[in-house]
């Protein structure tokens, strides 16, 4: 009996995960880069050496308030990044199995995760706009949605290795999404107070503290 190939491809687990601990390791290591240090755009020099008529510590500190609009996504998007790589090896950890349909699902997901550090520029670039918010967003959306598509193909396909599991997954995804959309809308007031409240999100998700309802995702 010949076997087609569609039924035999991409069924690794292991090789999945090695896949998206190399991906997540080099979005994070991206984001910094938008932590550059400003540089004369005419001299190309650095413009605590070509500063007249001020010290070099004040026109040091004058650097550090300019790449400071970039510090605070800097910090929220690799505590998302980090909590998205977490919930997807969370997922990888309960399937029994894989096949190729979940894994391109992931891999769907892996390109999700690899326009992070585009979004995270975007608003250091823009962080009193509104539209590069709305595009953070959609990325953070869009990521929440193929983990739940992740979860809902293992889950008609029988492929958990347990069935207890699921509800839990389901909770966390619909209730994070549901407060970075809350956050997201923030940016019609101010856009740093949005800033602040993702930051907040992930610090409450990553330390899950005994404040309900958070103690339960």
């Amino acid at each position: 009996m010949t076997t087609s190939y569609p039924r035999i491809a991409g069924q690794s687990l292991e090789r999945l995960a090695a896949l998206s601990d190399g991906i997540f390791a080099v979005a994070l290591t991206l984001l910094v880069l938008d932590l550059r240090v400003p540089v004369g755009e005419v001299t190309g020099q650095h413009p605590v050496w070509t500063a007249q008529g001020r010290s070099a510590d004040r026109a040091a500190w004058e650097v550090l308030v300019e790449v400071g609009p970039h510090f605070l996504p800097f910090v929220m998007s690799f505590m998302t990044l980090g909590i998205f790589w977490i919930g997807q090896q969370t997922q990888l950890n309960h399937f029994a199995r894989t096949d190729r349909h979940l894994t391109w699902i992931h891999l769907a997901f892996l390109a999700l995760v690899c326009l992070m550090p585009f979004s995270t520029n975007f608003v250091g670039e823009y962080p009193t706009a509104r539209i590069p918010f709305v595009t953070y967003w959609l990325n953070l959306l869009l990521l929440g949605l193929v983990l739940m598509a992740s979860l809902r193909y293992a889950a008609r396909h029988g492929m958990f290795k347990t069935d207890d599991v699921l509800g839990a997954l389901r909770r966390r995804i619909v209730f994070y999404q549901t407060c970075y959309a809350g956050a997201m809308a923030l940016s019609l007031v101010n856009t740093y107070v949005s800033m602040g409240a993702l930051v907040l999100l992930q610090l409450l998700s990553a330390l899950a503290p005994p404040i309900p309802p958070f103690d339960r995702y």
